[in-house]
């Protein structure tokens, strides 16, 4: 009797034993070598999606795990009663003045300026000392550069020891800026705010973090910055800073700017703080000086009101 015909006689008995004979290929590896010949291994079967199929499955679990940024309503109405801009309000003098402000801002952020600058359209908003109105006035340059047919902008509460953006827009805290830099999992995306300001994008500070200022000087941070300033051509994005004479986190921050507002409240700031401020950010490219609450004519004299004067100057000149 041959060896195949003996294999095949004693594979007959494992049957009738009910032994279990194996299909596929790694398990015909396993048995003894005198019933390899005997029994035939079995491919295992793998099903293929078509081309086209795998695809669409692959774009749609893409699509599921791609963070969106989320929508928020702000409330317009209730904005507008605090003093701050409106797209939807009446034609006002607050909105006028802001109107003569941003424009030399958009014309060197989109490279319209007689001498072309570097990240021009990320500019920080900030003060020497608070209680200058910087926030105020970071929101309301937003709102204001957001009415602009050709350009879109994202308000940064980069104030990251005191944030306070969200919270005078009525809104509660939530990630942002600093859970973008800590943790490589949360996409910009993810954090970033959408609102009923077509234009118009938020992103918060996040989550306090200690190391904030080391933070803020992070490779991340250069890498986030580049980004934000090159991904949309018509972008302009504005920082709300923390005051330069009080905390290193502005002063970093400063250093990555194209431009950088310094708020000062007229009758109030210290000429030495505004000049100290100003000796902070001496390397930006462009420093400008915006005067709040300056007094404004009236037709029963002087009085107080929102009235902003506003002078800019280029390199160590600005003053």
């Amino acid at each position: 009797m041959s060896l195949i015909e003996q294999a095949a006689k004693r594979l007959e008995q494992l049957r009738k034993a009910g032994v279990e004979i194996p299909g596929s290929i790694a398990e015909h590896e396993r048995l003894p070598a005198d019933l390899r010949a005997a029994v035939p291994a079995q491919p295992q079967t793998v099903q293929v999606q078509p081309p086209d199929v795998l695809s669409a499955t692959t774009a749609s679990a893409s699509a599921a795990h791609t963070p969106q940024s989320r929508r928020i309503e702000l409330d317009l109405n209730t904005l507008a009663t605090t003093g701050l801009i409106s797209p939807d309000a009446p034609r006002s003098q607050l909105a006028d003045q802001y109107r003569v402000i941003k424009r030399p801002l958009i014309a060197n952020a989109m490279g319209k300026s007689a001498t072309p600058i570097k990240r021009g359209n990320l500019i920080m908003v900030t003060s020497a000392i608070s209680g200058e109105g910087k926030t105020f006035t970071a929101i309301n340059l937003a709102m204001s550069i957001a009415m602009e047919l050709d350009n879109t902008v994202m308000l940064v509460d980069a104030d990251v020891p005191k944030p306070s953006v969200l919270k005078m827009l009525g809104l509660p805290p939530a990630p942002g800026l600093l859970d973008v830099l800590t943790d490589e999992s949360v996409a910009l995306s993810h954090v970033l705010m959408r609102t009923n300001v077509d234009k118009l994008s938020l992103l918060p500070s996040g989550t306090q973090h200690q190391r904030a200022t080391e933070l803020l000087a992070s490779e991340a941070m250069i890498k986030l910055l580049d980004e934000m300033a090159n991904r949309y051509p018509d972008r302009i994005i504005i920082f709300d800073s923390p005051p330069l004479l009080m905390t290193t986190e502005s002063r970093v921050l400063a250093s990555h700017m194209g431009q950088v507002i310094v708020v000062v409240r007229a009758e109030r700031t210290a000429r030495s703080d505004v000049k100290h401020a100003l000796a902070a950010i001496e390397s930006c490219p462009v420093k400008m000086m915006l005067l709040n609450q300056a007094r404004a004519a009236t037709q029963d004299g002087y009085g107080y009101g929102y009235g902003y004067g506003y002078g800019y100057g280029y390199g160590s000149d600005g003053s």
